[in-house]
């Protein structure tokens, strides 16, 4: 079996579920990561998301570093000091001018931006929205519960229900959502524990209210444009505030499935 630390594994997203799956593929070895970004990336949980070394040009979670670069040519520098790369590209422009051994789509979109099997040697699409043999050589699942985690080579993975998973019985209600389109603002920051009906912020002059009380595990950046619906913050009900910055047990799940795919497939080849 070759050497799997000198895989090129290029990564669509680099929200918190993302990044779970980066620590993963990092502690495991798996050192040449590149992660691809938005111009303005709206991760919530942002002491956990590389993603906010676009605004911060460097960033640390849970000890592992990750920094931004002008190009992915020169992502090869931060492999060196060992750092995960960071470089804006939503179109994922690079994936034609680079022939990557691993393609993971972890935009978490609920649906197909783009990837397709032709993108790398394996690609792997996070959540519903692929199919795997069609547009991704497998999929694995992002919905919480009993198969969380797993990796399917047939079908694809159980529909959006849009409601998010439960923590301590809270669903919906642990989300903040814009009420319209407009500029958030917020005086708040993560970690800030919060009562139910206290104000977090405001899109324009629409305020934002908490529906429970608990601590904001993510807040979006003050001064943030949104639209309708955009998620704005979580609240975590648990009060923990060590959870803010680390990641979740489900996008370490996720990651552990991330994980079994590629060494499923470098063991197939052998």
């Amino acid at each position: 079996m070759r050497d799997l630390t000198r895989l090129h594994i290029i990564m669509r997203g680099a929200g918190d579920l993302a990044t779970g799956v980066a620590l993963r593929l990092y502690r495991a070895g798996f050192r040449r990561l590149l992660l691809l970004e938005t111009t303005h990336p709206l991760a919530v949980r942002r002491l956990a998301s590389f993603s906010e070394a676009v605004y911060r040009k460097t960033v640390m979670v849970e000890g592992v570093g990750a920094r931004l670069v002008d190009s992915p040519d020169l992502a090869e520098r931060c492999w060196q000091d060992g750092e995960i790369a960071v470089v804006v590209d939503p179109g994922a422009q690079c994936l034609a001018l680079s022939s990557p051994d691993v393609v993971i789509d972890a935009i978490i979109a609920k649906r197909n931006l783009g990837t397709s099997l032709s993108n790398g040697k394996l690609v792997i699409g996070l959540g519903p929205g692929f199919s795997a043999g069609v547009d991704v050589h497998c999929v694995v699942e992002t919905m919480r519960g009993h198969n969380l985690g797993r990796v399917l080579y047939e079908g694809a993975a159980q529909a959006d229900t849009g409601v998010p998973g439960a923590i301590e019985g809270m669903t919906t209600e642990r989300l903040l959502r814009a009420p319209g389109e407009g500029i958030f603002l917020t005086a708040l920051d993560i970690g800030c524990r919060v009562a139910a009906g206290e104000e977090i912020g405001r899109v324009d002059d629409v305020p934002v209210q908490a529906a429970i009380s608990g601590v904001l595990r993510g807040l979006l950046r003050n001064d943030t444009p949104v639209r309708a619906g955009t998620k704005l913050g979580d609240i975590d009900p648990r009060s923990n505030r060590e959870f803010c910055a680390t990641a979740s047990d489900k996008a370490l799940a996720i990651g552990g499935g991330v994980l079994e795919a590629i060494l499923h497939r470098e063991h197939a080849s052998c």
